[in-house]
């Protein structure tokens, strides 16, 4: 009677992830891929924003509206594009709790599968995640958020797709 043997199979060899350093403010991106000195972290264009790093799939764009919380579930800074769209000033936002500027869109995923569970899973895995919001006391909107790992320190980045679906069509229109 023969056994099933065992093989070890070698798993695939994944690509390595590319990182690149952005604005926490405007988003402008900086050129080149070495890290800015630690003196050097603040943006050259506005001058109000530090440089964070993260995903070069994640990076947002000038039109993006993004947040970036902590571990705690602070909001540590506000793009312009998100001040714009939920009505925010920065200086007002930080140190608050993101729950004051955006909630789960759906009621039924909390838990393993809701925001601030989406936002954990960054701090410990590089890999982006999404999850569905909503402007705090807002009712019908429903936004998706792209969360990715970000830094120095370690924070989530959390970019809001607010684009318009195109195929829409407006009621009336």
């Amino acid at each position: 009677m023969s056994r099933p043997t065992l093989r070890l199979v070698e798993a695939p060899a994944q690509a390595p992830v590319e990182w690149a350093w952005f604005c926490g403010h405007c988003a402008v991106q900086t050129p080149g891929s070495d890290p800015p000195a630690p003196v050097a972290r603040v943006c050259r264009s506005c001058g109000l924003g530090l440089l964070l790093e993260t995903r070069v799939d994640a990076v947002p764009q000038r039109h993006d509206a993004f947040l970036v919380v902590d571990s705690a579930l602070l909001v540590q800074a506000v793009s312009i594009e998100a001040e714009r769209l939920l009505g925010v000033e920065e200086e007002m936002a930080v140190n608050q709790p993101v729950a004051q500027l955006v909630v789960p869109a759906d009621a039924e995923a909390r838990g393993a599968s809701g925001f601030a569970a989406a936002v954990a899973e960054v701090m410990t895995d590089d890999e982006p995640v999404q999850a569905y919001v909503r402007p705090w006391n807002t009712f019908g909107v429903r936004m998706r958020a792209k969360i990715a790992a970000c830094g120095p320190p370690r924070a989530a980045l959390v970019v809001l797709d607010c684009a318009p679906r195109s195929g829409l069509r407006l009621v009336g229109s």
